[in-house]
């Protein structure tokens, strides 16, 4: 792997997040299925490690996603040739408009540590659970995704070049669950034989200024399993 692409979090260039790629996620929350990929942008200042603290302005959701670290630059990249602009992966959420404000909150994006791709056997077969308080939330599968990962940098890379250390999120399962200052979040990723891959933990603490939403905000909780 490149210096670039295993130090994404210092040097990637954007984050592109991939709304409704859920299919039960789309029924709770009563939205239309898409009949292609879409996404929006979140700021590379959004990023925190875990053990940190996530800053929540009022009336924030959580929920996770796998995602993926651009290993490999590219344009129009075609299907088959997808796997090979892949550096990693990882997971996060999604939930009221304008997204790219909404999500773009600095704490926005935790991540998780860095994961050989020798140890994501298939990408499309994980368990992805979030817990707030110890209670879960989000109790979900990769398979269930609606547009698979080849697809989604296929589109993607047709309307924007995907460059070294960029990170693309897939979408996120059901269960949305409100968090409030003082909450504990628990998210951990998982094999098909139930071997844990990554966990991480935050604290959720009141921001101190800046602009309040209301609670159809949502916020993006991630992590990364790196290849």
């Amino acid at each position: 792997m490149s210096s670039i692409a295993s130090q994404f979090v210092r040097r990637g260039k954007k984050i592109v997040a991939i709304g409704r790629n859920y299919s039960e996620h789309i029924k709770e929350l009563g939205n239309t299925r898409p009949k292609e990929p879409f996404f929006f942008l979140k700021p590379t200042t959004s990023y925190v490690s875990s053990g940190g603290n996530i800053e929540l302005p009022r009336g924030i959701l959580a929920t996770m996603k796998l995602g993926l670290v651009i290993g490999k630059g590219g344009r129009d990249i075609s299907p088959e040739a997808a796997e090979s602009h892949i550096a990693g992966y990882e997971e996060v959420k999604k939930k009221g408009l304008p997204w790219s404000a909404v999500k773009g909150f600095d704490t926005f994006t935790p991540i998780g540590e860095f994961i050989p791709k020798s140890t994501i056997l298939d990408p499309h077969d994980l368990r992805l659970l979030l817990k707030i308080n110890g209670i879960t939330k989000q109790n979900g599968t990769t398979a269930d995704m609606i547009f698979r990962i080849p697809r989604l940098i296929e589109h993607v890379s047709s309307i924007m070049t995907l460059e070294e250390g960029d990170l693309v999120l897939t979408g996120t399962p059901s269960g949305v669950g409100p968090v409030a200052p003082g909450d504990k979040v628990e998210c951990t990723l998982a094999d098909s034989n139930g071997k844990i891959l990554d966990a991480i933990n935050f604290t959720a603490v009141a921001r101190c200024c800046g602009i309040l939403y209301t609670p159809t905000r949502s916020i993006t909780i991630c992590t990364r399993p790196l290849l």
